[in-house]
Formats: structure tokens, sequence, C-alpha cells
């Protein structure tokens, strides 16, 4: 499989402009590309398709690659079996996957992946990259289909993973609870991505890129801590 990801946790971190942090990734993803599409969807509501595209064009102007919004095409699945990149931005990831079972992308964006176009994703566009979105943080404003995500890699992911405050005093379940929760009933590995972390997929290669460690979920085991240097290829042969 030609897979050639960058799933991000978040699109902006402290102190820093949109995608900024992230922008030689970026250089290096779409590397050759002169136009990428941008898929909308996740936002719901008080923001546009077109105010949502503007505001993620300042991104990749920055990186001099033209973005697009698939809300411009007639044709959504043209639009994708055509484009040369594709970037999904956060919002909310009940919507997002919705929308795009909807207008019959899954498919197509599978099918692109495979033959090596190059996919980002930055929260909920990082979400519907894994087998499901079972371990998202958003709320289940709107129902999809099904949780069946993207599937571009065979693991979960949990973006803006959070460590518990050493100091608060909150008795609610932490996010560590919450995944421990989900492989109670499912099996695949879920990766904890802290905020300026990032995944990237390169073929049958898979490497944590950032400066934090990432907390891998395997049912059953204790949390795993992993730092950027260290070998994490086996969560792409998980079944």
């Amino acid at each position: 499989m030609s897979r050639n990801l960058l799933l991000v946790s978040t699109s902006t971190t402290h102190g820093t402009a949109y995608l900024e942090h992230c922008e030689a990734e970026m250089r290096a993803l779409f590397e050759g590309k002169t136009t990428v599409l941008f898929i909308p969807f996740a936002r719901p509501g008080g923001i546009s398709h077109a105010a949502y595209t503007a505001k993620a064009k300042e991104g990749f102007d920055r990186i001099g690659i033209e973005l697009k919004g698939i809300h411009e095409f007639k044709d959504p699945v043209a639009a994708v079996q055509q484009a040369e990149g594709i970037f999904i931005g956060g919002g909310n990831t009940f919507l997002l996957l919705r929308q795009l079972y909807m207008q019959q992308l899954v498919k197509p964006i599978q099918e692109r992946v495979q033959k090596g176009m190059p996919y980002m994703g930055t929260s909920a566009g990082t979400n519907v990259a894994g087998r499901t979105i079972g371990t998202t943080n958003d709320m289940p404003i709107v129902f999809p289909k099904t949780f069946d995500a993207l599937q571009l890699v065979p693991f979960n992911i949990n973006p803006h993973y959070q460590d518990p405050e050493p100091d608060s005093t909150h008795m609610g379940e932490t996010r560590e609870t919450r995944i421990q929760e989900f492989h109670v009933h499912n099996t695949q590995p879920v990766v904890g991505l802290r905020e300026g972390s990032m995944l990237q997929v390169k073929g049958e290669k898979l490497q944590l890129l950032g400066p934090h460690t990432a907390r891998v979920f395997l049912q059953g085991l204790k949390p795993q801590e992993f730092k950027p240097s260290e070998d994490i290829n086996f969560l792409l042969e998980a079944v």
C-alpha cells in the first residue's frame, strides 16, 4: 500500500499561527503539488464552508500551495478522484463522518490514498483516518450511519490527548480511563496524540513526529509511552 499520510493532533498550538507548527511536515507531504482539496465538513455551524476554507488557506499560502474547498465543485466525488492531495480539518467528528458518507466520499478517498495520494488531517480529520471514530473527544451531535471511519490506518487515534493535572480536584474520568473503557468492547490500538504531535505514514512505515511522546493503548495492557525516535511500526500490523 502506497500510503502517504500526515495525521496531526491539532491545527493550532499555543503561540503559533494556523498550521504553523506542522509547516515543515506539510511541505514534505505535498512536495511537487500545486493544489490541495480541502474538506471543511467538520464545522458544526457558526462558520461557513467558504469561511473555514479561507482560514485553512492561510496555512497553505505560506507553503505556496493553492487550497480549494470541496464545496466549490459540482461533483464532490470527481473532485476527490482528481485531487493532487487532500486536507481534512477539525471540528466535530460525528458531523464530518456523516457528511463523508452522505456525499459518498469514503470509498473514493480510500482508493486514492491506497494509490499514494497525500492525505493530511488535523483533529477530526485525523480521527476519521483511523479504524473507527470511537475514541473521539467530540459529542455525538448528529448520527453517522456507522462509526467505521476511513480506515487509512488499522488503529484508532485520540487527538488532543491530555494527561491528568497533578493538582486537579476534578473527580471525573480521565482521558486514559475513557480509552480503557473503549478497550472493554474494542480490540484495536489507540494512539493518544498530544498537542504538537503528529503521525507520519509512508507506505508501511509509521513515525511519530513532534516534541512529545505518544501514549499507546493496547487492549489488556498498561499504556506505553513512545518517543519520536522509537519504532511504532507494530501499530500498522493491528488486526
